[in-house]
C-alpha cells in the first residue's frame, strides 16, 4: 500500500515586522512549533491543510522577490502555495482603515498574476472578521509609498489598492514554478484617512487587529486547494 503524499505547504509572505507580529500573535490557539529554515522567520501552524511558514520578506518589491525566490528554492517549500498579505493603501473613495482587499490579480510593470480562490477567501474573511468590508479587484504594486494625486492615477487604471510587495511576491512565486497564489491586504491608509494626518493612529491599530484575525481564512483557502477538482 503506497503512502499518502504529504499535503503541499503554504507560504504566507509579509514585509514588515509589525505585520509579522500580527500574524504570529493572531491565532495562538492554532499555533504549533515548526522547524526553522535558514533565511526565514517561519512559524508552524495547525488548522491548515499542510505545513505553514510565515515569511517576513523585508520592505519593497526587490526585497520581496529576493526572499521569495530564496525560500522557494528549499525543497521543503518548492511546491508551496503562496499568499501575500499585510497592509496596503486603499485607492477608492469610501475605503476605511481595517477594510480588507482580496486581489483578483496583482499587477506591476513586469506583468499581471491572476489569483486563485478569490470568492472563497471573501467568504471566509467575512466569517473570520465579521463587520469588516471586503473589497475585490486588482491590487497594483509600487516601489514607493503612494500619496496624494498618485492615488487617483492608479485608481484610473482599475486598481482598488496598492502595496509594495504583493505583486513582486506572486510574480516571483509563479516564475519559480506554477502554483496557487493569492493576495489579501488590510487597508491602513485610504484617500480620506491618510496616515500622515494626526489622528489616524486609531486606523493603524484597527488594521493591526484585523490582520491578527485573518489566519483562519487563509487556512480554509489552503485546505480548499487540496480538494479534488470536479
Amino acid at each position: 500500500m503506497s503512502a499518502r503524499p504529504a499535503p503541499a505547504p503554504l507560504l504566507i509572505a509579509c514585509a514588515l515586522g509589525i505585520e509579522h507580529l500580527a500574524l504570529r500573535t493572531g491565532d495562538r490557539g492554532a499555533r504549533r512549533e515548526g522547524p526553522r529554515r535558514p533565511g526565514t522567520e517561519p512559524d508552524g501552524y495547525g488548522g491548515a491543510g499542510g505545513p505553514v511558514t510565515v515569511l517576513r520578506t523585508g520592505m519593497g518589491p526587490k526585497a520581496a522577490e529576493r526572499s521569495v525566490v530564496r525560500v522557494l528554492a528549499d525543497p521543503v517549500l518548492a511546491d508551496a502555495a503562496v499568499l501575500a498579505t499585510g497592509f496596503c493603501a486603499g485607492l477608492a473613495p469610501g475605503m476605511h482603515p481595517g477594510d480588507l482587499v482580496v486581489a483578483e490579480e496583482t499587477r506591476d510593470p513586469r506583468g499581471n498574476v491572476p489569483c486563485v480562490g478569490t470568492e472563497l477567501l471573501v467568504k471566509e474573511l467575512v466569517r473570520a472578521v465579521p463587520g469588516r468590508t471586503v473589497h475585490t479587484g486588482p491590487l497594483t504594486g509600487s516601489d514607493h509609498v503612494v500619496r496624494g494625486p498618485e492615488r487617483s492615477q492608479l485608481l484610473a487604471t482599475g486598481a482598488i489598492a496598492v502595496d509594495m510587495e504583493s505583486a513582486a511576491t506572486l510574480l516571483s512565486a509563479v516564475r519559480v514554478d506554477e502554483r496557487p497564489v493569492a493576495a489579501v491586504r488590510v487597508v491602513v491608509d485610504a484617500p480620506e484617512h491618510e496616515l500622515v494626518r494626526i489622528g489616524t493612529l486609531r486606523g493603524g491599530i484597527s488594521a493591526f487587529r484585523v490582520l491578527r484575525s485573518v489566519l483562519p481564512a487563509f487556512f480554509e483557502w489552503h485546505r480548499s486547494l487540496l480538494l479534488p477538482r470536479r
